[in-house]
């Protein structure tokens, strides 16, 4: 008797409960969250009880000839080992093309000169939650009359660096100069993500990409831009999309030349088995179909094949950045190699994997020199593992949505397709989708004509509609 009446006691809480659930999911609008702002402090030992030093103070690269000596002395005694015969860069890069890279550095490769091309654009540093921030801003040569040059935070990936923007920057800052009208004109603030390049390393454990982006925000404000625009590929893309979601009323628009998607649902499994063959059941375009299947060949085994690099690094950067931070020869064969096959897949077909075909060595090089000189490889390495070791969706921002109007350049040879059909899931505010001609995942290092049209028009968008007014 007892046990039946509690049975149904228990049953009549179950029913209350789900009827609870039910109203509850039915009448509360969807509360449009925010990602909490990430107050960290990464200097050296204990927090200091002082307030911070918030002065923003001019910053040239400078390098010293003991430095290039060792470095020279380095490239000198470089141990090689030979190549297997005909196999270009299918296991990494070539020795062969490596040595050549290895005798223009030594003989030809101009870093002085290259450092006058760094320090071309005004650069500064500041302290943010404990450490040394470097940037680079560049405000226009001339705004026309009645218009206001609008703020762009722009932010490089890994193997990237602040240079990445150089060729990128007079387009925004100066479009009408280059043939691009001047409806819009920028001050483009491009720095370096803490523990790339000049910016120092964080000291402690877990500064991942919302650090990061909060680092940035706050990088911002202290610039006196209370409202501004972010544009990212690589990191960039996540350190944007993280602080569109910590300030969604301070992003104006979010440009992004890459974009990924940590949750798929059933919808997006679906396409994955069935988009070749019913594409417009899953919102796919001819182009998407292209760019992803076969899915084993263009998805699942080009993730395999191209990334055990992010699974050490994800894993034990500090193992293998040992060797990176030790030998230039071996830093360069590192982040050549994604040169390489990010820029296009093919070039692994090539003796010289085609690394010259979209950039100049001498382009390549001041890259890997600003790695080398800041001894920052293992330091950047370190940023997959704090983003990656609790496992992928399992992270708070990877759950919520950007509503900040977006902008989306999608390139032929990024080395994953997202399908804008699987990113209106994440971003709902998708204002401007473009396939774009040609160009790989260094969008701005390697098209920065296409990739600065391509922001000129989505700004030209959000600006016409006052698009962040809707948010």
């Amino acid at each position: 008797e007892l046990c039946s009446s509690l049975a149904g006691i228990m049953l009549l809480e179950v029913f209350l409960v789900l009827g609870t659930l039910l109203i509850y999911f039915l009448f509360s609008k969807k509360k449009e969250e925010t990602l909490p702002f990430k107050d960290g402090w990464w200097g050296k030992g204990q927090k200091p009880v002082t307030k911070e030093d918030t002065s923003v103070r001019p910053f040239k690269v400078e390098t010293a000839e003991e430095e290039l000596s060792d470095l020279f002395r380095r490239l000198d005694q470089a141990r090689f080992t030979e190549p297997l015969e005909n196999s270009c860069f299918h296991y990494g890069t070539n020795s062969v093309h490596l040595r050549k890279v290895v005798s223009y550095w030594k003989n030809q490769f101009n870093w002085k000169k290259q450092v006058e091309v760094l320090n071309k654009y005004p650069q500064f540093k500041t302290k943010i939650q404990g450490i040394d921030i470097h940037f680079v801003h560049v405000k226009p040569p001339r705004v026309p009359e009645g218009q206001a040059a609008k703020p762009l935070l722009m932010v490089h990936g890994w193997p990237g660096s602040f240079y990445e923007f150089y060729k990128i920057i007079p387009l925004l800052t100066d479009p009408a100069s280059h043939g691009l009208g001047d409806e819009h004109v920028f001050e483009v603030i491009c720095p370096s993500i803490p523990g790339y390049g000049f910016s120092e390393a964080p000291h402690k454990k877990d500064f991942n990409s919302v650090s990061a982006a909060s680092v940035f925000y706050e990088l911002m404000l202290r610039l006196g831009f209370n409202e501004f625009y972010t544009q990212g590929g690589d990191w960039g893309w996540l350190i944007c999309t993280n602080l569109a979601q910590i300030a969604p009323n301070h992003v104006r628009g979010l440009h992004l030349n890459m974009v990924s998607v940590s949750k798929l649902g059933l919808t997006q499994l679906l396409s994955i088995l069935l988009g070749r063959y019913f594409p417009g059941l899953f919102g796919l375009q001819d182009e998407d179909v292209r760019r992803m299947f076969p899915f084993l060949k263009k998805g699942l085994y080009r993730i395999l094949s191209e990334s055990g690099y992010a699974h050490i690094q994800a894993t034990k950067p500090d193992t293998v950045g040992c060797g990176l931070n030790d030998s230039p020869v071996g830093l360069a064969a590192y982040i050549l190699e994604k040169f390489s096959s990010w820029t296009d897949m093919e070039f692994q077909n090539l003796e010289d994997g085609g690394l010259e075909r979209k950039f100049s060595l001498d382009d390549l090089l001041t890259n890997i020199m600003i790695y080398w000189v800041s001894g920052c490889i293992v330091s950047s390495m370190r940023f997959y593992k704090e983003n990656l070791q609790k496992g992928i969706g399992t992270q708070k921002h990877e759950k919520l949505t950007v509503q900040v109007p977006t902008g989306i350049a999608s390139f032929p040879n990024e080395i994953l397709h997202t399908p804008q059909a699987w990113a209106k899931k994440k971003y709902t505010n998708i204002v401007s989708f473009h396939f774009m001609p040609r160009g790989g995942h260094f969008a701005a290092f390697e098209e920065p004509e296409l990739l600065a049209k391509d922001i000129l028009q989505f700004v030209g968008k959000v600006e016409k509609e006052q698009l962040w007014k809707k948010k």
